[in-house]
């Protein structure tokens, strides 16, 4: 992977990011926008 292959990925991930964070702050303003994720919980031993 070249440098600048290695450039255009990290700024993907920092625009990715950044839309991430604007999303949560409108979203903690924004009681209405809630979504609940089911979790399933797996113990697992080695």
């Amino acid at each position: 992977m070249t440098t600048t292959e290695k450039i255009a990925n990290a700024q993907k991930r920092i625009n990715e990011l950044e839309r991430l964070i604007k999303y949560w702050n409108n979203s903690e303003h924004d009681e209405a926008k809630k979504v609940n994720f089911s979790m399933k919980i797996e113990n697992k031993v080695a």
